[in-house]
């Protein structure tokens, strides 16, 4: 189905540029690369060329009639989009077409274009197979010494177990062959590893001789315990970059990346750290020669910076970021992939710290567990997020706060908080513990945490697990005895143990940490509207006093 908008019926000698979107939705594919399609559109159109929509989903704004000069509601097929070109080419000059903003899905489609001799827009369908490919990309990352966490292919259940006990427990396990990090997974022994794969292939309705193949490989990475995960959005010409944001994850590394809250500006990294994420950034888009976005996710562990993926493409966090800075990023990108350069754009220089900035913005993910009866919320390596929302704020504990009202999460100034969490995170939680004892809260503890909290002399009143008897602490959660809890556990016991409580605190509205540095963060956004509480203030008020772009068009359509 064509779609006309207009005057555009009429034939135009305009320059043509053919946008790929990214289809029905699915995990991995979702508003986030609507967003730059449209904005994609809207600064090509100021920039002179007839843009041309192709995408066939009726519920985003890039099919909207008046988004595009020119809208083809098909399917994202190589046979269709082929046969969409082969008319437009017809009828004018074709520029070229840009697979970066849809996702996945047109991307698997650069191969078949560039095969029919199509011009591809922006970075090359090889430097994104690179990017992709584990082997290549491990061969680059050694040249540019970068370091990555050590890993492995496995290509049976054996090989799995005999890969994971060379790189040390725990593991990052996941198919080789999914988006949104489904079906990944933190295993911490051979017994994991066994599970792991019988339950793959109970989900793929498969023996797990062929879940588990050369041609179904499992990817295996060392997982980085306590590690910040980074990630990092730039745009590169091909001869100069320009980082556009520094998010830092308030979740450990571990976290889908979708699923984290994140800040940016860091709160916590140093300047030296932010330098050097810069130039690895720099470093890694040059020797990919990106033109246009690339997103790299980082994750730092005792200062030491490791690479975890890079997509030269646009990514999920590209919006987050063009609002908070100001500046239209994914509008920027599609004028260079046509063949403007940085330098002409005369873009300032980003700031990457809350005081060089003025202010910081927090992304919060939002959840559907209320709606999927026996859900477990607990966060993991598998994308679970519907949605996301922004707090905005000068100060970061306030900025986390405000992100938690957004996900209608809204944090108690007082009340009983429950505090059940793993032998490792004990010691690392005393302080917010103790800051919340202080602030007037009552402590409810299990028999081991109390015991270490007592240690340490917070006072703490014992309540039963559930199976311990009633009344236990799932009785007094649905008594509205408990205001906020904290809950971190380890091994696949103490998970299926404490699932009754992460279940009733979505049932009740409870606000809930299931990380540590969510619990840390949570703490300090309390602490912070007890003493000041929170103001409102719009978006253009913290941007006002920037002008963080010259020379190019800040009147486009946004």
């Amino acid at each position: 189905m064509l779609a006309l908008s207009g005057d555009e019926a009429r034939p135009t000698d305009k320059t043509k540029i053919i946008i790929l979107g990214g289809g029905p939705n699915r995990i991995g594919q979702g508003i986030e690369f609507d967003y730059c399609c449209c904005h994609a559109c809207f600064a090509l159109t100021a920039a002179g060329y007839e843009t041309i929509m192709v995408n066939c989903n009726p519920e985003t704004v890039s099919t909207d009639y008046d988004t595009s000069d020119r809208l083809y509601f098909e399917p994202l097929t190589a046979e269709d989009v082929l046969e969409i070109i082969a008319t437009e080419q017809q009828n004018g000059t074709l520029k070229g077409v840009i697979v970066q903003f849809g996702g996945q899905t047109p991307l698997k489609l650069a191969a078949a274009l560039e095969a029919a001799g199509v011009p591809i827009l922006g970075t090359s369908p090889d430097a994104i197979d690179l990017a992709e490919d584990r082997d290549r990309f491990n061969a680059l990352i050694k040249k540019l010494g970068l370091k990555q966490p050590e890993s492995g292919i496995a290509r049976t259940p054996g090989e799995a177990r005999a890969v994971a006990e060379r790189l040390g427990y725990p593991v990052v396990i996941r198919p080789s062959y999914v988006l949104g990090g489904r079906g990944m997974e933190i295993v911490a022994d051979s017994v994991g590893i066994d599970r792991y794969v019988a339950n793959l292939a109970a989900t793929l309705d498969g023996p797990s001789e062929l879940v588990v193949s050369a041609k179904r490989p499992l990817l295996v990475d060392r997982y980085l315990i306590g590690a910040i995960e980074v990630d990092v959005d730039c745009l590169c010409d091909g001869e100069d970059t320009y980082v556009a944001g520094i998010m830092e994850h308030i979740e450990e590394a571990g976290i889908h990346s979708g699923d984290s809250a994140c800040s940016l500006p860091v709160h916590s990294l140093d300047a030296s750290i932010v330098l050097r994420l810069e130039k690895q950034t720099r470093d890694l888009a040059l020797a990919l020669d990106v033109v246009g976005l690339m997103n790299v996710q980082f994750a730092i562990k005792d200062r030491q910076i490791y690479i975890l993926e890079v997509n030269p493409r646009a990514s999920r966090t590209v919006p987050f970021v063009a609002k908070v800075i100001g500046l239209p990023v994914a509008g920027l990108a599609s004028r260079i992939m046509a063949g403007e350069k940085l330098k002409d754009l005369a873009l300032k220089p980003q700031k990457h710290s809350i005081a060089e900035l003025g202010y910081v913005a927090v992304k919060e993910a939002v959840f559907p567990f209320a709606r999927f009866a026996g859900v477990d919320p607990v966060l993991g390596p598998e994308m679970k997020s519907t949605g996301e929302v922004m707090g905005l704020d000068r100060n970061y504990a306030i900025a986390f706060a405000k992100s938690q009202l957004g996900a209608s999460t809204v944090l108690p100034t007082k009340g009983a908080v429950f505090v059940s969490v793993r032998e490792s995170d004990k010691d690392d939680l005393l302080g917010a513990v103790r800051d919340l004892s202080e602030a007037g809260f009552r402590i409810l503890a299990t028999r081991g945490t109390k015991r270490h909290f007592e240690a340490h002399g917070i006072a703490c009143e014992l309540v039963s697990k559930v199976h311990e008897g009633r009344p236990h602490i799932v009785d007094l959660m649905k008594n509205g005895e408990v205001q906020l809890v904290f809950n971190t556990t380890e091994g696949a016991k103490a998970l299926a143990d404490s699932r009754d409580i992460r279940r009733t605190c979505v049932l009740n509205r409870i606000p809930y940490y299931t990380t540590l540095a969510g619990a840390l963060a949570a703490t300090k956004a309390i602490q912070a509207m007890a003493d000041g509480g929170m103001s409102v203030a719009p978006l253009q008020t913290y941007l006002a006093q920037k002008s963080q772009l010259r020379g190019a068009d800040t009147n486009s359509k946004r």
